[in-house]
């Protein structure tokens, strides 16, 4: 007798490390009419979703490094976007698992789970499923210039909690001084850059230059100006990660290598403001 094939048209990438669970997943879904290929990593994941369609990604948080799950479900929502997205985590991942849902994913399928009932619980989250609201893409540095103030919020509070620059007591508006422009400067850069992949030079940075003098008179040392810098970086890329529904993928590699340039650069002008300036007391 053959089995009527009621989910035929319904795709699914399967993807996880463990070659029995795969089996056991595959078998089931298949078994109730899906069309099941799976993946055994991220690599071979990420592959198959640049060049086949699917209508399900199922998708293991662990594979087996922490959170490789996310990759996976990152990639599949911006190439296939009505794709439903569903990621298997364990009990003591719920919690981490649901920034993935706040982020990308559809929904969790928690461990363990019936084997039986897999398909039909698939089956029932396709006929469910709400359209999915596209959210519009933006660059880098339109993401930075609407969370400028978010930016200096948060690096203000990581630098007040870090014991090798909280020593020296500043008011709030010494301590973030020059960041705002520091920030702008970043964003004009991120800005000129045209197609991906093209270069484009450091920025001249009379902030950066004040930002040495300042820091200076402020007591801080090198190391102190060091440390400033590498909490600023972390503060930016927290912030994207914070806005990655809104990301545009396709152009985030440039940007983000951009980001540690310049940064970088504005630090070396910093230093060497810092080495040739002066004790006379300089203004924020």
């Amino acid at each position: 007798m053959t089995q009527t094939k009621t989910s035929a048209s319904h795709r699914v990438l399967l993807v996880d490390d463990d070659e029995a669970v795969r089996t056991m997943m595959s078998r089931t879904l298949e078994g109730k009419g899906f069309d099941v290929i799976s993946a055994a990593s991220v690599t071979e994941a990420l592959k198959l979703i640049t060049t086949e369609s699917f209508d399900v990604l199922i998708t293991d948080l662990h594979m087996p490094n922490p959170s490789d799950g996310f990759a996976v479900i990152t990639a599949m929502r911006h190439s296939q976007p009505e794709a439903l997205t569903l990621l298997v985590s364990g009990y003591p991942d719920v919690k981490s698992a649901m920034d993935a849902i706040l982020l990308e994913a559809d929904d969790i399928i928690v461990k363990p789970f019936e084997a039986g009932k897999l398909a039909t619980m698939v089956h029932e989250k396709l006929l469910t499923r709400k359209p999915f609201a596209q959210i519009k893409k933006e660059r880098v540095a339109a993401i930075l210039q609407r969370c400028t103030s978010g930016i200096v919020e948060n690096w203000l509070l990581r630098v007040m909690k870090n014991k090798e620059l909280n020593h020296i007591s500043l008011t709030d508006r010494e301590l973030t001084g020059y960041l705002p422009k520091l920030i702008e400067d970043l964003i004009i850069r991120l800005r000129e850059l045209g197609t991906p992949g093209e270069e484009s030079g450091s920025v001249c940075s009379a902030a950066a230059v004040a930002h040495g003098k300042m820091r200076r008179q402020q007591g801080y040392t090198p190391g102190m100006l060091v440390h400033d810098s590498r909490i600023l970086q972390g503060t930016l890329f927290e912030m994207l990660q914070s806005n990655a529904s809104a990301l545009d993928f396709s152009l985030l590699l440039p940007d983000v290598m951009t980001i540690a340039d310049e940064v970088d650069s504005q630090l070396t002008q910093a230093m060497d403001s810092y080495m040739n300036t002066g004790l006379k007391p300089v203004a924020a």
